[in-house]
């Protein structure tokens, strides 16, 4: 059997931007992508703390050490520059790989920067 499981996040993120006029996506920090274990393109669920929003969009590399969390294309209506968000993936993993899997979690400050990773 594979199971969905929770593989890595961006915990509690501020929303810098958001451009209703783009194709789509969120645009990323690359160091926080990096810090993350999340690649460019990579599927990803963003939950807003600010009103419960969730939406599933894929990532995009923003300038390393810009901080820049950018909601693109319809998501810009889901969120707003200042919106706490958590940017989540997951993996696909047979019971014996999710048994021994251990979720990496970049916690970033109010600027986005990184401050811990776990593990």
């Amino acid at each position: 059997m594979l199971r969905e499981v929770f593989k890595s996040k961006i915990h509690n993120a501020t929303v810098t931007e958001a451009e209703l006029f783009y194709e789509g996506s969120i645009t990323v920090d690359m160091d926080l992508l990096e810090a993350a274990d999340i690649l460019p393109f990579e599927k990803v669920q963003v939950v807003n703390f600010n009103n419960g929003a969730r939406l599933e969009t894929y990532a995009l590399e923003g300038a390393r050490g810009s901080g820049v969390i950018c909601l693109n294309g319809p998501a810009a209506r889901l969120g707003y520059p200042g919106d706490k968000v958590v940017i989540i993936t997951y993996a696909t993993m047979s019971d014996e790989e999710a048994k021994k899997h251990t979720p990496r979690i970049a916690f970033v400050d109010e600027k986005n920067r990184v401050t811990k990773i776990t593990p």
